[in-house]
């Protein structure tokens, strides 16, 4: 068989799997190339935010030598809203149990509703997303106890820091829990300290963890998938992803034991993580807790605390943009979130290069454009060499087409002629393609630099391109891509199947219809690799046309 034929339906039938691909993810069945990028259909969310279920208390296992039974708050509760606000942050703690139930980004706007602040932490009838912390291992303070809220600024003010204190007495042991906010910091500090007053020795341990349903956040792209979910990270097991599916199911592994790493959930371009103090013994869990609505936690014990002693642990809880710089500060391994996938070696110095040209350039557009330059410069000599190949097998397609018709119905006679032809003229058959597989893992890894970095969400180009992240509202973008697509397609050798010829034509169609929904950043990229790859595509084929070498 011609393996030029083979080749063009071996590129049309890929294309064609991918799009059922992507479609199959979408609608939450398991994807056959990417099996941890399952997307979750939507679900109800489990309304009126936390329930009031004893099972959303963690339980410790025999090591935490605690007792199973966890008691709730004996007598109602009131609650009271304790609204913080810094210059990155707007946080809503309520009173019982001391719970962080809202968390408003002032820097990053809704995906939705761009006049709106972006909403990660939130307790409504639809969506629920929370950090929770408190005590267990007896009639202790937990996140349905009552708290008091200490007086204190619940704004900045024009300082570097503030402190939200919050206390709550059960059982003669008092649970302090102390937020620290900062200037410019997406990462709240966390302190308990645990007062025992009780008269008699007592173990708690302390739990912290994030609550979420299931359900994708609202505004995600039908034409591309992402990872949303619970993650843990251990020195010894690394980084570890689960979907809600398999939590549901009971079907979840990851380390459940470890004196390091954290817990986290990620969703496209934030993440929220519970980062305990390193060297310290901790049960990591996660577990279904109600209709939709999941937790993933550690479990940290305190140690004996003797009557009138105190004892006192700290953590960090990050909840915010995925920005590289910031997750490599606060925590091994917690820049993983950024998740690049199996192309991550090769993504993570794209992304580094793009962070070094946008520290001179100032703008992601102009960052992007000159990126792709240097990455085609890189591979100059591939591409020569390709479309040296293809401008060649241009030249003797009238040739090719004659041996075509001579044997057409004798395939080996053929497939020998052509043979001979490609010997003659010094062809190689594969010369076009092969240079081209080579660039391929850059091209993806690329490509996941670009849709999973938070830098470009909001991020203006010029003129109507005000959000690279977004897709380009006039579909220009898409339009030039479709357009630089159709002249690549008449440069390249005419397939002689008419068959195949109609559906090269079509290809540019089919693209620009995806990228239509495909960030704008991303559609730059390949508008700018289409209009360099042309122009050197043009030179080389016309020199080779004129009988000059190439």
């Amino acid at each position: 068989m011609d393996i030029q034929r083979t080749i063009l339906w071996v590129v049309f039938s890929l294309s064609l799997l991918l799009l059922w691909d992507n479609w199959m993810r979408y609608n939450g069945k398991q994807s056959m190339f990417f099996p941890n990028a399952t997307q979750q259909a939507d679900k109800p969310a489990a309304a009126g935010g936390t329930p009031a279920a004893k099972s959303d208390v963690p339980q410790p296992t025999a090591t935490a030598q605690a007792p199973a039974a966890i008691p709730g708050a004996t007598t109602p509760v009131k609650s009271e809203i304790i609204t913080i606000t810094t210059d990155v942050v707007k946080a809503d703690i309520d009173t019982v149990g001391g719970e962080l139930k809202r968390l408003e980004l002032l820097k990053h706007k809704d995906t939705v509703d761009q006049t709106k602040n972006m909403v990660l932490f939130d307790s409504t009838a639809g969506h629920t997303y929370v950090a929770q912390t408190g005590l267990i291992g007896g009639n202790f303070p937990n996140h349905k106890s009552g708290f008091v809220a200490k007086p204190g600024p619940r704004t900045l003010d024009g300082k570097d820091e503030l402190q939200l204190v919050l206390e709550s007495e059960q059982g003669g042991v008092k649970l302090v829990k102390t937020y620290t906010f900062r200037k410019g910091d997406y990462t709240i500090g966390v302190k308990h300290d645990v007062v025992n007053n009780s008269g008699a020795p007592i173990a708690p341990s302390v739990y912290m963890q994030l609550l979420r349903d299931g359900s994708k956040p609202a505004g995600e792209s039908q034409f591309y998938s992402t990872f949303t979910g619970p993650v843990v990270y251990t020195d010894g097991e690394k980084y570890q992803k689960m979907e809600f599916e398999d939590i549901e199911k009971g079907k979840t592994k990851h380390a459940t034991k470890s004196d390091n790493g954290w817990v986290a959930l990620v969703q496209h371009y934030f993440v929220s993580a519970l980062v305990p103090a390193q060297n310290a013994q901790r049960e990591i869990y996660s577990k279904k807790v109600d209709n939709n609505l999941y937790a993933i936690g550690s479990i940290l014990p305190v140690g004996t605390v003797a009557p009138g002693a105190t004892a006192s642990l700290d953590a960090k809880l990050y909840s915010g943009p995925q920005e590289t710089d910031r997750l490599e500060k606060l925590a091994p391994g917690l820049e993983l979130v950024k998740d690049y996938g199996w192309l991550t070696l090769l993504a993570k110095p794209i992304f580094w290069l793009m962070d070094q040209i946008h520290k001179v350039l100032g703008n992601w557009g102009w960052t992007i454009i000159v990126l792709t330059i240097m990455i085609k410069l890189a591979f100059f000599p591939l591409s020569a060499a390709s479309y040296r190949s293809m401008a060649k097998m241009k030249t003797v397609t009238p040739k090719m087409t004659s041996i075509r018709e001579r044997y057409k119905n004798d395939p080996q006679k053929m497939n020998q002629a052509l043979m001979e032809l490609y010997k003659t003229e010094k062809i190689n058959p594969l010369g076009g393609c092969l240079p081209i597989v080579v660039q391929i893992p850059v091209f993806i890894a690329l490509y996941w630099v670009l849709l999973a970095s938070v830098e470009m969400r909001n991020a203006p180009w010029l003129g109507w391109i005000h959000d690279l992240a977004s897709p380009d509202p006039f579909y220009i973008l898409p339009l030039v891509m479709a357009a630089s697509m159709f002249i690549q397609t008449k440069l390249n050798p005419t397939p002689p199947d008419p068959i195949q010829a109609k559906v090269m034509m079509f290809m540019p169609i089919i693209f620009s219809v995806m990228f239509f929904f495909f960030p704008a950043g991303l559609v730059l990229y390949w508008v700018v690799n289409n209009i360099l790859s042309i122009a050197q595509q043009w030179v080389i084929t016309k020199k080779i046309e004129s009988g000059q070498p190439a």
